[in-house]
């Protein structure tokens, strides 16, 4: 075991595959502080500023998705797989990896794909009920498949499955801060009610237009918000308000990267229903309320969300229903102590904790597997 240790973590697109990723290769890192890892996303995406921000070297593929709407744009899009294999296979070879790991999203195919075709021992990790296309297609080339939910055997090979559970970021586990400190450092009142929205990495317009289309409710409440809107849609948020006559107890802000303060700060989320999201509201025992987003595959953030609501650890929002019904049952889980105290119960079970180190333990041994 003198050999170094070099891993290539492959995949992004949202911070649902990014922060997975991310949490993998730190928990590599704290194992193996001598372990060379290099990570792989597409050219554009939000991997290829994340990921540098987290310390670690990123390549870029040009690749993207099928355009399904306009068939003929497609051929670009053939053009960028080709060229994205062809990339990634000089990658892979100068990179000499000992094992990959692909986490979902455009570039783990081409990624996942030649390194198998060299021999190199690939693990899978799939955040969501729903198994994405990508992961899908590679699963018959991984030799082990990591997933958070039960039932995934309908998509993977049975034998490849193992049950590990997402790895979250690490700032949502290991905050010291008070409740009070963290409604503080959000620049609001330490002792009065929170409801924190996020609509995930890239912001939901769905939640942002719940909460601008009843800025007087909000203005009239005793709870405080705090508002994350996504990069797409802060200015013209932060202008809607502004408009309004702008409200004290609402903090609006384009990204937060804190997560572990937000979260601690309030006493109710309102979010998409991401399966990063979900497994740190589960792990910290947060009560939320999850309004899935209709615009992804195979509409698997309802399936994700129905595995909380089911269990009466979670409560469900309809995206078409959010904007005339959304604050108004925040609005009332929030002041409900009963409520919020059952939420909180229900989905602490359904955590399951050390994740990114046992995904860790699992690419460690392929890695030096017959080595």
């Amino acid at each position: 075991m003198d050999k170094e240790l070099r891993v290539i973590i492959s995949g992004g697109g949202t911070g649902g595959h990014i922060f997975p990723a991310v949490s993998i290769a730190n928990a590599i890192k704290a194992k193996h502080p001598d372990a060379k890892i290099l990570f792989v996303g597409a050219l554009g995406r939000m991997e290829m500023q994340r990921v540098p921000a987290a310390g670690y070297e990123i390549k870029g593929l040009p690749i993207c998705g099928f355009d399904r709407k306009h068939l003929l744009k497609n051929i670009s899009v053939l053009f960028k797989i080709w060229k994205s294999q062809r990339m990634a296979k000089a990658i892979v070879k100068e990179f000499k990896p000992m094992v990959a790991v692909g986490v979902g999203g455009y570039a783990s195919g081409p990624t996942l794909n030649v390194c198998a075709d060299y021999g190199i021992p690939c693990l899978i990790q799939e955040q969501n009920s729903y198994a994405g296309v990508t992961n899908k297609l590679l699963a018959k080339k991984a030799a082990q498949i990591c997933v958070a939910y039960e039932g995934m055997e309908k998509f993977f090979p049975a034998d490849k499955i193992v049950m590990t559970g997402n790895p979250v970021r690490q700032n949502v586990l290991s905050t010291s801060m008070t409740p009070q400190e963290a409604r503080q450092a959000f620049g609001l009142a330490p002792d009065k009610k929170t409801i924190l929205l996020v609509g995930g990495s890239l912001g939901a317009r769905t939640i942002n237009e719940s909460i601008i289309q009843h800025l007087d409710k909000v203005k009239a409440s005793d709870v405080q918000f705090i508002w994350q809107t996504g990069k797409y849609y802060n200015a013209e948020m932060n202008k809607a308000v502004a408009d309004f006559g702008g409200i004290a107890h609402l903090k609006v802000l384009d990204f937060i990267s804190d997560m572990g303060a937000a979260y601690k700060a309030a006493d109710l989320v309102i979010s998409r229903a991401g399966a990063s999201s979900i497994s740190e509201f589960c792990l910290i025992g947060k009560p939320v309320i999850l309004v899935p987003s209709p615009n992804v595959a195979e509409d698997h953030q309802t399936k994700n969300a129905m595995a909380l609501v089911n269990k009466d650890a979670a409560i469900y929002v309809k995206d078409s229903d959010a904007p005339d019904t959304l604050l108004d049952t925040a609005l009332a889980t929030v002041s409900n102590e009963n409520k919020l105290t059952l939420l909180s119960q229900n989905i602490i079970k359904l955590g399951l904790k050390d994740s990114a180190e046992v995904i860790a333990d699992h690419v460690i041994a392929l890695a030096w597997a017959e080595k």
